[in-house]
C-alpha cells in the first residue's frame, strides 16, 4: 500500500550561545598567532552575524556530533511519542565523530530505546535530505509506519588553529610566509555547529498543522564535474583527489589533510547554473507552477549567493521571487546537513503556514556537485 507521509514534528539543538563575529577567533584561535587576513572579506560577503560552536573559549568540545543529533532528536518526544515508538532512524552530515562506527549507529547508541533500523548517509550537505529521503521512501511504500530523519554538523573542531600548526610550522623551516591558503581559510569563516529533526509518519497531526511531503528528487553531476569541497585528502593539479591513506604517517599533519576544503573557483563558476538546470529539469518534468510555491528554503552557504540565485533562476525561467524566500542564514550560520532543518522548523513553528500553502526545498552540495529539491504541502 502506498501511503502518503507527514512531517508532523520538527525539533533543532544549538550548543551554548551565540558567537558573534568578533569572537570567532577567541574560539578557533588564530593560525600561525595572527588573525585571518582573509576574514574580513569572507564575513562581509557571507552577512553571518551569529553562528554557534560546540566548543568553549579554550577550544575544547562541550558536545560531539553524536550528542549533538541525539539532542535535537529527543525534541521530537513527549508523553505521547518516545524513541521506543520509533521504527527508522536516519542521520546526516558531513562531520561524522569517526569513520565507523557510522554516525547514525552513535546517535542510536546516545538516543538507547529499542533495536530499530538505521542508515547514515555519505557526503555533505545533502546528506540530511537524503535520510529524510530514505525515511520518507521507507513510510511511503508501508515498510515503516514512522520515521525519524536528522541533519547535524559539529565543524567547529575542524576549524581550530592548532589543526594547522604543523603546516605552518613547515613552511616557517621553508622560509615561506605562512598564510593559510585560501580555500582552507574560507570555510574557517562560513560554517557553524548544531542539529536539526524531523518526526515523519503515515498520519497527519490529529490537531494542528502537518507537512506532507509530495516529492524529494536529488542528483549527482559527479560524472560532469570535478570535487569542489572536500576532507581527508589533497587535490591534484588534474583534479583527482589523493586519499590520505597513500600518504606517509607525517604527512598527514604537515598538509592539514583532515581539515576540510574548498575550491572556491569552481564553487563560483557551477553550484548556481548547476542547481537551476536541475530545476529546470523537474520543473518541466513534474509541470509545476511556480507561482504556486508560497516559500522557497534555500540552503545557501552565503548571502553572497542570493542574487547570483535570483539573477540565474530568472535566466533559466525558474525563477521564485525573494519575497518567498525564507532564510535564517545570518543568524544561525552555515550548519551544512542541519541548515534546511533549521528552516523548516523554524518555519513550522512561526505561526506563518496555513493550510493549502507549498514549501519548495532546494539544498546544494558542493563536495561534487549534488542538488535535492523537494515539494512540501500544508495540510
Amino acid at each position: 500500500m502506498i501511503n502518503e507521509v507527514y512531517i508532523t514534528r520538527l525539533a533543532k539543538f544549538l550548543p551554548n550561545l551565540p558567537v558573534e563575529n568578533d569572537q570567532m577567533e577567541q574560539f578557533l584561535g588564530m593560525v600561525d598567532g595572527k588573525p585571518s587576513r582573509a576574514k574580513r572579506i569572507i564575513m562581509r560577503n557571507n552577512q553571518i552575524t551569529n553562528r554557534y560552536y560546540a566548543l568553549d573559549q579554550q577550544g575544547r568540545p562541550t558536545h560531539n556530533n553524536a550528542q549533538l543529533t541525539a539532542e535535537a532528536i529527543r525534541g521530537l518526544f513527549d508523553e505521547q511519542i518516545t524513541i521506543n515508538d520509533i521504527d527508522l532512524l536516519a542521520c546526516g552530515t558531513t562531520s561524522p565523530d569517526q569513520t565507523l562506527p557510522s554516525h547514525t549507529s552513535m546517535v542510536h547508541g546516545e538516543l538507547g530505546g529499542k533495536p530499530l533500523e538505521i542508515i547514515s548517509p555519505a557526503g555533505s550537505c545533502a546528506t540530511g535530505m537524503h535520510a529524510m529521503k530514505y525515511a520518507f521512501l521507507a513510510v511511503k511504500s508501508s515498510e515503516k509506519s514512522n520515521a525519524v530523519c536528522a541533519g547535524s554538523e559539529a565543524f567547529s573542531s575542524f576549524m581550530l588553529s592548532r589543526n594547522f600548526e604543523k603546516e605552518t610550522e613547515k613552511l616557517h623551516l621553508l622560509d615561506q610566509e605562512p598564510i593559510l591558503a585560501f580555500e582552507k581559510d574560507f570555510l574557517r569563516w562560513m560554517l557553524s555547529d548544531g542539529a536539526g529533526a524531523a518526526m515523519l509518519q503515515n498520519k497527519p497531526n490529529p490537531d494542528g498543522l502537518s507537512l506532507r511531503i509530495d516529492w524529494i528528487e536529488s542528483i549527482s553531476y559527479a560524472n560532469q564535474l570535478e570535487t569542489c569541497m572536500y576532507a581527508g585528502g589533497e587535490k591534484q593539479d588534474d583534479g583527482q583527489i589523493k586519499g590520505w591513506r597513500v600518504f606517509e604517517a607525517e604527512e598527514l599533519l604537515y598538509r592539514s589533510l583532515f581539515t576540510l576544503h574548498q575550491d572556491v573557483k569552481l564553487l563560483g563558476e557551477n553550484i548556481v547554473r548547476m542547481g537551476n538546470l536541475f530545476l529546470a529539469d523537474i520543473v518541466k518534468r513534474r509541470n509545476i507552477n511556480l507561482d504556486e510555491i508560497d516559500y522557497l528554503l534555500p540552503h545557501i552557504s552565503s548571502e553572497y549567493f542570493r542574487y547570483r540565485i535570483d539573477a540565474d533562476s530568472l535566466e533559466k525561467g525558474v525563477h521564485i521571487p525573494q519575497e518567498k524566500w525564507f532564510t535564517n542564514l545570518v543568524r544561525l550560520g552555515n550548519v551544512g546537513a542541519a541548515s534546511i532543518y533549521f528552516m523548516m522548523e523554524e518555519i513550522f513553528h512561526s505561526g506563518l503556514l496555513k493550510k493549502g500553502q507549498k514549501l519548495l526545498l532546494g539544498v546544494p552540495e558542493s563536495a561534487r556537485f549534488s542538488y535535492v529539491y523537494g515539494l512540501l504541502t500544508v495540510v
